[in-house]
């Protein structure tokens, strides 16, 4: 008589997914009815015309382009596997894409504030219409061709858009509250539109990956053409008058010769560091005891909370905290650092490995609209783009030096990683804690740069 083992796959309750619907629905919509100040974004009808239906196309834009972020990026190690490559040959893909960032990430952020912002989101778009066609031409590895691409395309995805959204927010002077809206919005549309990216791969995927792949590259393709379009129905930016030597002059002026930005700036590497450090070892972590674990629920639930911690940031806004946008990061990041320190120090239940890494994409979600905020308050829009983009040279540089020390010569373990990772998380309090001491200066009139 045979014996039968029952194998038992985890997955998250049911009850998860509720209560991130649940809180995110009532953060939203009692937010009007209790916020103090209650002429905040959405709910203020003070706005312009002309603001309000660039904002209704930027958010479409936007929640397009997200989607396109997260299509083609859901199969990751699947892609190559179906291909036949090994694991070396992962991992050098994996390198090849986050060596352009360090090396092509500053130009791409300098060259969007000098040829303008909707020209570099249009770029964005033709980087995966060019992805889109090949693989759907070639239907062949070609991966360090794909990852070269994506990365740009990520590069100019994390500061194209918002600088975009603050410089016409600036040409139309509008109030600083439909600014705020836009940028909680912008988190928590980009959460739901790669949750939706995941769902709509999935159904393509069907019986055979490389169908699904196909058709995947084919969505993004159609995608990014829809969003050109949308791009390009668009208002008119006004020409950049600013010559390269000003330019120069003034970034080195106001960004590298100001110590408040580096404080900024090397807050915001640290977070971009950790969060890229989770998702390369959030699935080997989970299943590091051998069970089988349904990833594909987990990781909604992580984008869920981080909807969720994106709400939060209206009611700050409003008047509910007492408590400075500085002190609110420091507090932020110290919490996101200890989240890491618990993960890294000993492995966890599966359960609380899931409750520890929604609490910490919940904080996140509150740390972007907020990080967003204070680079309008210290950064000039119109040297916006190379801030950002320079801020995330020493994140990549890092993330580029332990991927090859990890899949090479395994000389750093899974558990280093996470703890290098929570000590960049406090380090960013500590960065936020002095710009909080050093404060902000007096307003200057950036457009006499």
């Amino acid at each position: 008589m045979g014996v039968v083992i029952e194998t038992f796959i985890w997955e998250p309750s049911s009850s998860f997914f509720i209560f991130f619907f649940v809180s995110t629905f009532l953060s939203i919509s009692l937010f009007p009815y209790l916020a103090k100040n209650r002429t905040f974004g959405s709910f203020d009808h003070s706005i312009s015309s002309s603001f309000a239906r660039f904002q209704r196309w930027f958010l479409a834009i936007y929640t397009l382009s997200s989607v396109m972020e997260g299509l083609l990026s859901v199969y990751g190690e699947l892609e190559l596997t179906t291909y036949g490559l090994s694991k070396e040959s992962m991992v050098f893909y994996l390198c090849v894409g986050y060596s352009t960032a360090p090396v092509l990430g500053p130009v791409l952020g300098v060259v969007s504030d000098l040829i303008g912002q909707k020209k570099i989101c249009l770029l964005y778009c033709v980087l995966h219409l060019i992805v889109g066609v090949w693989k759907r031409i070639t239907m062949s590895p070609s991966a360090w061709f794909a990852n070269v691409f994506l990365s740009l395309a990520g590069l100019v995805y994390s500061f194209g858009f918002e600088t975009w959204l603050v410089v016409e927010h600036e040409k139309q002077s509008q109030r600083n509250d439909s600014l705020n809206e836009t940028f909680w919005l912008m988190t928590f549309l980009e959460s739901a539109s790669l949750i939706g990216g995941q769902v709509l791969a999935n159904w393509l995927v069907g019986e055979n990956v490389q169908d699904g792949i196909a058709l995947s590259a084919t969505a993004s393709l159609l995608l990014s053409v829809v969003t050109i379009i949308c791009i390009v129905q668009t208002a008119k930016e006004p020409l950049k008058t600013l010559p390269f030597r000003d330019y120069s002059t003034a970034f080195y002026a106001y960004v590298l010769g100001d110590k408040r930005i580096w404080f900024l700036g090397t807050s915001q590497a640290c977070l971009q560091f950790s969060t890229a450090v989770f998702w390369i070892l959030w699935a080997p972590t989970i299943v590091a005891d051998g069970r089988e674990v349904n990833l594909g629920l987990i990781y909604p639930c992580f984008l869920g909370s981080r909807m969720l911690g994106s709400t939060v940031f209206p009611w700050l806004m409003s008047g509910q905290s007492l408590l400075r946008l500085e002190d609110c990061l420091v507090y932020i990041y110290a919490l996101l650092g200890i989240v890491f320190s618990i993960v890294a120090y000993d492995y966890q239940e599966i359960r609380i490995l899931v409750v520890l890494f929604c609490l910490f994409h919940g904080f996140a979600g509150l740390a972007l609209p907020l990080l967003a905020r204070l680079r309008t308050m210290y950064v000039p829009n119109e040297l916006r783009g190379g801030m950002i983009s320079l801020s995330q040279v020493p994140a990549n540089a890092a993330i580029l030096f332990f991927l090859i020390q990890r899949g090479y010569s395994n000389k750093i373990e899974n558990s280093t990683m996470m703890a290098l990772g929570a000590i960049s998380l406090f380090t960013a309090s500590g960065c936020i804690y002095m710009l909080r001491r050093w404060g902000k200066s007096p307003h200057h009139d950036w457009h006499k740069l």
